[in-house]
């Protein structure tokens, strides 16, 4: 399962809005590709449809859709949004990440 913080469930409604999307019945696309500093990064987009073997989930009103491949990866993480001086965006508190870089974009086993 992964977490959203309530200051992330808030930034995703605002920029889901923004981009024509639906809090109520579209998703949020979590998943890992190969690249960044650390060899694995994180993805996240917004989508209107599941699509086949995707794992789904829903915490604090926020609908997440994760790959087969990518959900071993994210299990247990929580999605999060940083507003602070070392800049804005979204984090992933990942348990299963031994490594983590600087910006905390990308990470590896």
């Amino acid at each position: 399962m992964i977490k959203v913080s309530d200051i992330a469930k808030n930034k995703v409604v605002e920029l889901m809005n923004e981009d024509g999307y639906s809090a109520t019945t579209d998703y949020v696309r979590v998943g890992v590709k190969s690249g960044g500093c650390s060899g694995l990064s994180y993805d996240l987009q917004f989508d209107k449809e599941q699509q086949e073997g995707d794992k789904v989930f829903e915490d604090n009103g926020v609908k997440i859709i994760v790959d087969k491949k990518s959900f071993l990866y994210l299990i247990g993480t929580t999605l999060e949004y940083s507003g602070g001086l070392n800049g804005t965006g979204f984090v992933f508190n990942n348990p299963n990440a031994s490594r983590t870089c600087g910006c905390g974009e990308s990470f590896s086993l």
